[in-house]
C-alpha cells in the first residue's frame, strides 16, 4: 500500500491530509468507533492492509507502530444510546467527527472510507473500499478497530456473563444465545435488537 492518494491531493494543493475510517458498525453491542489518521509523507511500508484481512497480533503491533509514528491522530466513539437515538448510520458520522475533533492538527482534508460524506467540518472525498487503496484510511481502521476491540474486553469484565472478549459484540449464534439467556444488558443496541425472537 502506497501514498498514491495521498499524494494526488497533494499536488493539488491539499497540505494536511487525514484518512478516516469506522469500526463496529454492524454489532449488536458497544460503541461504534471511529480514527482519523494524519501520517508523515514517505513513510515506510509498515505492512498495513485493512484491519479485518489482518491477524489480531499485526494489528496490535501496528497499532502502537501507527501512534508512534503519526503526524496525529484522534479516535473517537459514539455509544449504544447515541446508536440507538440517531441511527447507526449518524451515530457512524458522529464517531468520525469525534475522531476529527480530537486531533492536534486540524487537516484540510480527509480521505473517508466508504461512499457517504460524514461533515466533519472539513473538506472530505470518500473513497470506496479506501481501507484496502488509501494508507492513511488503512491505518485508521487499525486505530479505530484494536481500540473498540479492546473497549470491548473492558466491557468483558463487566458484564462477563455475555463473553464479549469471544464475539465482540458482533451478531454471532453465541452472541444472541447469551441475550435469550441473560436479556438484554445496558450496552445493547436496543435498536439492532427487534428481530431477537428469529434468531
Amino acid at each position: 500500500m502506497n501514498y498514491d492518494y495521498e499524494n494526488a491531493y497533494r499536488e493539488k494543493g491539499f497540505a494536511c491530509i487525514c484518512g478516516i475510517d469506522e469500526a463496529g458498525r454492524g454489532p449488536l453491542a458497544g460503541p461504534v468507533f471511529a480514527a482519523a489518521v494524519i501520517l508523515p509523507d514517505g513513510l515506510e511500508d509498515l505492512g498495513l492492509a485493512d484491519s479485518k484481512k489482518l491477524s489480531e497480533k499485526k494489528r496490535d503491533l501496528l497499532f502502537d507502530l501507527i501512534r508512534e509514528k503519526a503526524v496525529s491522530y484522534g479516535v473517537g466513539s459514539a455509544s449504544e444510546r447515541e446508536i440507538d437515538e440517531i441511527n447507526i448510520l449518524n451515530a457512524t458520522f458522529l464517531a468520525m467527527k469525534r475522531a476529527v475533533d480530537a486531533l492536534d492538527r486540524r487537516p484540510d482534508l480527509a480521505l473517508v472510507d466508504g461512499n457517504r460524506k460524514p461533515n466533519t467540518g472539513v473538506e472530505e472525498i470518500t473513497v470506496v473500499k479506501g481501507d484496502a487503496k488509501v494508507i492513511s484510511i488503512a491505518a485508521a481502521s487499525v486505530l479505530a478497530k484494536v481500540s473498540r476491540d479492546r473497549y470491548m474486553l473492558e466491557l468483558d469484565k463487566q458484564y462477563p456473563e455475555y463473553l464479549f472478549s469471544q464475539h465482540k459484540g458482533y451478531p454471532t449464534a453465541l452472541h444472541y444465545e447469551m441475550i435469550k439467556k441473560h436479556g438484554v444488558s445496558p450496552v445493547h443496541r436496543v435498536s439492532f435488537l427487534k428481530t431477537l425472537d428469529k434468531h
